[in-house]
């Protein structure tokens, strides 16, 4: 079945159709020239997991490498990213970002390091990548900081958790 095809059999169903496709199935970038400005918000998280002993030793040591403080260069990284999202993500508009706030939590019942990201705009368009590439971003950044005591470092959990503005909410359940 052609995406054309799969496009129109979505839309006769009333299912979402991609909004990243027009009419005729090519790639496109969307149009959000007629929405009005709203303030959108849109909240991130991801978890950095480590082998128990490597996540004592960060702990311990507050952070600090050798390179520097894992979350302090973490956060950094995480602002920036979601600045540039626009050009790691072909499709996605730029923004006039408002607020960009990045957390760092510990976790010892999962040698992890939880990453938060808030990100807010008043604009046409909602948040969500952006959010989602700062926790991205930030989560590597961790990974490199800290490489050098284990490659058995695991980034998962990446999700958005909640938006809102535009046309709806969202709230993971």
């Amino acid at each position: 079945m052609s995406m054309n095809s799969q496009k129109n059999t979505s839309q006769k169903n009333n299912q979402p159709s991609l909004s990243h496709l027009d009419s005729t199935g090519d790639i496109s970038m969307v149009d959000v020239s007629g929405k009005r400005a709203t303030t959108r918000e849109a909240t991130a998280v991801g978890h950095v997991r480590f082998p128990r002993e490597i996540y004592q030793q960060i702990k311990a040591a507050d952070g600090m490498t050798k390179k520097g403080s894992i979350t302090q260069t973490a956060h950094i990284a995480g602002i920036m990213a979601a600045k540039r999202t626009h050009d790691l993500i072909l499709l996605c508009h730029p923004l006039p970002l408002d607020k960009i706030g990045l957390t760092f939590d510990y976790n010892d019942a999962l040698s992890s390091i939880t990453v938060s990201a808030i990100v807010k705009v008043t604009h046409k368009t909602g948040v969500e990548m952006e959010a989602l590439t700062a926790v991205s971003v930030a989560c590597l950044t961790i990974y490199d900081m800290t490489k050098a005591l284990s490659h058995d470092i695991v980034i998962d959990d990446i999700h958005l958790v909640k938006k809102t503005g535009g046309k709806s909410d969202y709230k993971h359940t």
